[in-house]
């Protein structure tokens, strides 16, 4: 299977519109990375992963199959950006303390970047991947949201989205898990915030490439009956899996 590409026609919308992840998320990690010499943030998208996690270590490796992503990253004396697919890295063996993907381990060849994975880590190195499902905002809300999310768009999110509407519960995870915290996207945002963020998701675009209309003309009246407020708190929980690799080597 080649690379997927399911976000660079959105890239500008990508890395103005996605909710950011907690900095206790990022301290997390580091802490049980064995080391803080490199990390590799793979998937890295416009690196929001990337630059959190550089302030605890030495250099991030940040990958993406993305061309236009990776031009868009978020620029750290730090991190290095890279062309790469998270199946074919071009790290050297044994080199990262910790790995990071942070919302796309849905998207990839589970097998071949486990063994990766694998190559890539150091002796007790961390593998950490996560993502976000549905936003929590109100119940009235959150109604619409999952009509508009799982029936309307339904045929039209790429399969990989499935397993992240399971909470990555069916998420392929050939390791052993570490029992982990858990964390939430928290933002404050308003109603055009929120249209931006749906306006990133792979299931919008692949709606308006195939009908040449808006799905947001259909969303639109039934959410300003309900969003009144100028601003709402939104909730994304987090949906973590870790493990240590490479155990007892070295």
């Amino acid at each position: 299977m080649s690379f997927q590409d399911h976000f660079s026609r959105q890239s500008a919308m990508y890395l103005k519109a996605r909710p950011t992840y907690p900095d206790e998320l990022f301290a997390y990690l580091a802490d049980l990375a064995p080391g803080k010499e490199l990390c590799w943030d793979c998937a890295t998208g416009n690196g929001q992963a990337a630059i959190s996690l550089a302030p605890y270590f030495k250099n991030i490796i940040a990958t993406d199959g993305s061309a236009q992503q990776v031009e868009k990253g978020m620029k750290r004396d730090n991190i290095e950006y890279r062309v790469a697919t998270a199946e074919e890295s071009g790290l050297p063996d044994h080199s990262a303390d910790l790995i990071t993907v942070a919302t796309a381990a849905h998207w990839f060849e589970h097998d071949k970047f486990y063994a990766e994975a694998q190559r890539v880590a150091k002796p007790n190195g961390i593998l950490a991947v996560w993502a976000y499902s549905e936003a929590t905002i109100s119940p009235e809300i959150d109604a619409l949201m999952e009509w508009f999310m799982y029936d309307f768009l339904k045929d039209y999110w790429p399969p990989g989205r499935w397993y992240v509407r399971n909470n990555y519960e069916t998420l392929p995870f050939p390791f052993e898990a570490i029992k982990t915290a858990q964390f939430f996207c928290n933002m404050d945002w308003n109603r055009l915030q929120w249209l931006n963020y749906i306006q990133s998701w792979s299931a919008y675009n692949n709606y308006v490439a195939a009908h040449k209309t808006d799905p947001l003309d259909v969303l639109m009246p039934k959410l300003q009956a309900l969003w009144t407020e100028e601003v709402r708190q939104i909730c994304w929980t987090l949906h973590l899996k870790c493990t240590r690799l490479n155990m007892g080597a070295g």
